[in-house]
């Protein structure tokens, strides 16, 4: 069990070691309250993906197995869109888009396929929870960087001087880039990790 929730979050994390899920990565990480809704929405999703397949998976025909994991997914993206609608109007606009994409999110869909289906309910809700974290560290981490930079600025509050000009690139998909890429040298180098 421990090694089920250490792994995503350090050595096996699905941004830095699997690269999957980069595009949020990219795209809602301009502002930390962004990042963080996101980390919230995909670990939920993560989650009880995974506890539902798990609960499932005795029943569901090989066959059909993808098509019910997505319908799963896809239900519980719906549900937190519609909490964010409903309880965050603001931030549901300006993440519409992305909460929408977590149905197509690879590690949604690995998580359920891989490990979902082949453990039980214990194992796969410690499973999608480390997974979610993981994701949500890396997340946050690039969002704080970009905003603190880009802006000078964390959630909304001024940090940098008055006199400080946000450098721009921050703002932009490239300094997400250089970000994400900086993190993953960081992590793959304190792991030892070296592509095979």
């Amino acid at each position: 069990m421990n090694k089920i929730f250490s792994d995503p979050i350090s050595n096996e994390n699905p941004i830095t070691k699997q690269v999957l899920g980069v595009c949020s990565a990219l795209a809602v990480t301009v502002l930390v309250d962004k990042a963080i809704i996101m980390t919230f929405a995909m670990t939920f999703v993560l989650t009880f993906s995974n506890v539902t397949i798990s609960l499932l998976r005795s029943v569901i025909p090989h066959s059909i197995r993808i098509i019910v994991q997505l319908t799963v997914i896809a239900t519980l993206v719906i549900l937190v869109d519609l909490f964010l609608k409903a309880y965050a109007f603001e931030m549901s606009k300006q993440l519409s888009v992305f909460v929408a994409l977590i149905i197509t999110n690879c590690i949604v869909m690995g998580r359920a396929d891989a490990f979902a289906m082949q453990n039980n309910v214990k194992d796969s809700f410690i499973d999608g929870l480390a997974n979610g974290i993981g994701y949500g560290i890396i997340l946050i981490l690039v969002a704080f960087f970009r905003e603190l930079l880009g802006s000078g600025t964390l959630l909304g509050y001024g940090i940098m001087p008055e006199s400080y000009i946000g450098n721009g690139l921050m703002l932009l998909a490239p300094g997400a880039f250089i970000i994400l890429g900086l993190i993953i040298w960081a992590q793959r180098t304190i792991t030892g990790y070296v592509e095979e």
